[in-house]
C-alpha cells in the first residue's frame, strides 16, 4: 500500500501542476469566457467539433484537468488519512487539500457564471497554491523525507521560527499582488524594468499602482529570503534540510525575479509567464514545508529534555 501511496501522491502533484498551468493559461490567453457563462458544460452543452475555438479548447481542458485532479486529491486525502494517520499533520493537511480544492472549483465556476472581479479572482490563484502546497506536504510525509534528512528532531529558535511563519504569509501576499497584476491587466502598465525610461514615473492609473506594488513586494521578498538564508547558515548549518531548502528558495526567487523581468521585456511571453506562475507555486510549497518543520520545534525540544 505504501508503494501505491507514493505513486499516487506523485501523480496527484503532476495533475495539480497541470491545473496551475491551466489556470494561468486561461488567464494569460483570455480564455475565461471561452465557454460563455455556463458551467460545467460549455455554452450549456458539450463541445461540438464544428464549434471549436482556441479559447474554448483551453477552457474545456482546464475544466477537464481540474475534474480529474479532484479525483486524485480526494483519493490521496482519504488514503493518507487511513494509512499515515500516526503523523499529526496528516489529517489537517488532508482537510486543507480537499477544502481548498472545492473552494477553488467554486470560485472558478462562480467567475464563469457571475462575472470576474479582478480583486476576487486574484484569490483564485492563491487558493490553488494552498491546495498544491498541502498535497506536496502529504507527499513528503508519505515519502518520509523527514527521516532521510533527520528533520523529525529539529529544534528551531524563536527568531528563525517567527521569520519562517511571517515570510510564508508575506510570500502569499506577494503572490496575490502578482495574480492581481494578471487580472487587472497590468502586466505592461510600466513597460520597462525597473522603471519606465530609466527613472521613476509617478503612477497615473490603477494598473500602474498595481504593477509598482508587485515590484516592491517582490523586492522585499528577495531581501527577506536572503536574510533568512543568512540566519540559517550562521546558526543552523548543522541541519542539512534547512540549508538545502534555503538554497532552493534562493534559486526559486532568482528564477522568479528573472521570469518576472523577462515577462516585461518580452511583452508577456506566454511560456515565460507560465514558468513565472509555476516557480512561485513550488516556492510557496517549500516555504510551507519549512513552517511544518518549525511547528514541530517545541515538541522536539521537549523530547530532548
Amino acid at each position: 500500500m505504501k508503494t501505491f501511496l507514493k505513486v499516487w501522491s506523485v501523480l496527484t502533484i503532476l495533475c495539480m501542476t497541470f491545473v496551475v498551468f491551466g489556470g494561468a493559461l486561461v488567464t494569460k490567453t483570455g480564455s475565461a469566457d471561452g465557454c460563455g457563462n455556463t458551467w460545467p458544460l460549455c455554452n450549456g452543452q458539450f463541445v461540438r467539433l464544428t464549434d471549436i475555438t482556441p479559447e474554448k479548447i483551453i477552457e474545456v481542458m482546464h475544466r477537464l484537468t481540474t475534474g480529474i485532479s479532484s479525483i486524485f486529491v480526494i483519493v490521496l486525502a482519504i488514503c493518507a488519512w487511513i494509512y499515515i494517520k500516526d503523523r499529526r499533520e496528516t489529517k489537517p493537511l488532508a482537510i486543507v487539500a480537499v477544502a481548498f480544492l472545492v473552494l477553488q472549483a467554486f470560485m472558478g465556476a462562480a467567475a464563469v457564471m457571475w462575472g470576474q472581479n479582478p480583486y476576487i479572482m486574484a484569490l483564485h490563484f492563491g487558493i490553488s497554491i494552498i491546495c498544491y502546497a498541502a498535497i506536496v506536504l502529504l507527499c513528503l510525509l508519505i515519502f518520509e523525507v523527514d527521516n532521510k534528512f533527520d528533520a523529525r528532531n529539529m529544534v528551531i529558535g524563536t527568531k528563525l521560527k517567527v521569520n519562517l511563519y511571517l515570510l510564508t504569509i508575506y510570500t502569499y501576499i506577494a503572490v496575490y499582488t502578482g495574480a492581481l497584476v494578471r487580472h487587472e491587466k497590468a502586466s505592461l502598465a510600466v513597460p520597462a524594468w525597473p522603471f519606465e525610461n530609466g527613472s521613476f514615473v509617478m503612477p497615473t492609473s490603477v494598473q500602474d499602482y498595481v504593477q509598482y506594488l508587485h515590484r516592491l513586494a517582490a523586492l522585499i521578498l528577495v531581501v527577506w529570503i536572503l536574510y533568512v538564508t543568512w540566519i540559517v547558515f550562521r546558526e543552523y548549518s548543522h541541519y542539512r534540510v534547512l540549508k538545502y531548502a534555503m538554497i532552493l528558495e534562493i534559486i526559486f526567487v532568482a528564477a522568479q525575479a528573472f521570469t518576472g523581468i523577462m515577462s516585461v521585456v518580452t511583452n508577456v511571453n506566454l511560456y515565460i509567464a507560465l514558468a513565472h506562475s509555476l516557480i512561485i507555486t513550488m516556492m510557496f510549497a517549500l516555504m510551507t514545508y519549512l513552517c511544518l518543520l518549525a511547528s514541530r520545534s517545541k515538541q522536539n525540544r521537549l523530547k530532548i529534555k
